[in-house]
């Protein structure tokens, strides 16, 4: 478990780093990905899933 948290995090890291530079690249684009499957696999992945579909259910209500 602690060498999982430690890839999330260094993944985290690696994701802001390369989002705030603006540059995304493919290598960043990967390692995004490998982030989501990371995050999937650790305990956070059902307060995540449920924070977006909270999201989606409001943002699918709003009318313009």
């Amino acid at each position: 478990m602690a060498i999982s948290i430690s890839v999330v995090l260094l993944l985290v890291i690696l994701a802001v780093v390369f989002l705030r530079n603006g540059a995304l690249k493919l290598s960043h684009a990967v390692v995004c990905v490998l982030l989501g499957f990371y995050l999937a696999s650790t305990s956070m992945a059902p307060t995540i899933h449920n924070g977006m579909a909270a999201t989606a259910d409001i943002v699918s209500g709003l009318r313009p």
